[in-house]
Order: C-alpha cells, then sequence, then structure tokens
C-alpha cells in the first residue's frame, strides 16, 4: 500500500525514511575523520561522500516533507500525553535534516568551490569568499552534535515504545 493509514505507514514513506535512515548513519561516519586525521578506511571512502551524500539528503527530505504533508490526514497519530514532544522532536529532526546540508553547502559556496555531487559540479565556483555564505556554513559542525543527540534519542524512543511500552510504534514504520 502506497499510502499511509492510520495503522501504519505506506511504502513510500517507509522507503523514504529507512533510505535517509542508513544515507545518515553513513554521514555520522564523518565524524571518524577526527581520528588520526582520517587516515584510515572510513577516511579515504565514505568522508570523501559526505558532500554528495549531504546534497542526496537534502533533496530527499524536500521528497519526505512533501509527502508527509500530502498524506498527514491519513498517518498514524501519537499517544495525546506524548504529542506535544513528539511533535517536537520530529520538527527538531526535520529542522536539522533542512539546516544540515544547506549549511554544508553554503561553505563550499562561501569559499568559491561551488557544489559538486559525485564528481559533477552542480553550481560552478565563483573563486571568491563570499562571507555572509561562510558565516552561515559555521553551525555545521555544531548542528552535527545536535543532529547525533536527537537522531540517538529518535531510535532510544522508537527501541523504547518496542521494547518497554510494546505498543506498535516501531512496527507502523518497520512495515
Amino acid at each position: 500500500m502506497m499510502n499511509d493509514t492510520p495503522d501504519r505507514y505506506g511504502v513510500l514513506t517507509r522507503l523514504i525514511h529507512w533510505t535517509m535512515a542508513a544515507l545518515i548513519v553513513l554521514q555520522f561516519l564523518k565524524l571518524g575523520d577526527y581520528i588520526n586525521d582520517g587516515e584510515h578506511w572510513v577516511g579515504q571512502t565514505i568522508v570523501p561522500l559526505h558532500g554528495s551524500l549531504g546534497i542526496l539528503l537534502f533533496v530527499l527530505i524536500v521528497v519526505r516533507l512533501a509527502w508527509a504533508v500530502s498524506q498527514r490526514g491519513q498517518r498514524p497519530d501519537y499517544d495525546a500525553r506524548l504529542r506535544l514532544l513528539v511533535k517536537a522532536g520530529h520538527g527538531l529532526l526535520y529542522l536539522c535534516m533542512i539546516l544540515m546540508p544547506l549549511s554544508g553547502m553554503a561553505r563550499g559556496l562561501g569559499a568559491g568551490r561551488g557544489i559538486k555531487m559525485f564528481g559533477s559540479q552542480l553550481i560552478e565556483g565563483s573563486g571568491e569568499k563570499t562571507e555572509w555564505l561562510l558565516a552561515f556554513s559555521q553551525i555545521h559542525a555544531p548542528l552535527s552534535w545536535l543532529f547525533v543527540a536527537l537522531a540517538s534519542g529518535h531510535v532510544l524512543a522508537a527501541l523504547y515504545h518496542h521494547f518497554v511500552l510494546k505498543d506498535q510504534t516501531l512496527r507502523r514504520m518497520a512495515g
């Protein structure tokens, strides 16, 4: 079933969610760049894809948001006692998923390098620095730590629902 229902998320919602989850885990491996100056397998194979994966994630989050809006009346609801907390948590996750790639792209544009995705130049570099883009790009690293915390909390909440509350929350997204 393509569309979401009050009982479970549809195929497209689940496909986008789990694809993004896998890509976000790969993005988190960028933190391995801090170990031994990136001189290891992760630093040499995964880290060079960081910017390209970030752009891909940005495209997916735009698609995901558009799809979520189209499905909002059909989606599973949350426990009324936790609704505000759940909406705030998801809102912060979405905000990070928008600001992370934007601030990352701002770094390349602000430095005058342009934007490349998987080796193809999407936006040509100007060769000149743009200070306001560089200033905006400074939120990228601190935001990444916030995002790690939020995503970890999201996973822990899903596991809590599944193993402690034994409700259907995780199953709705797992399929």
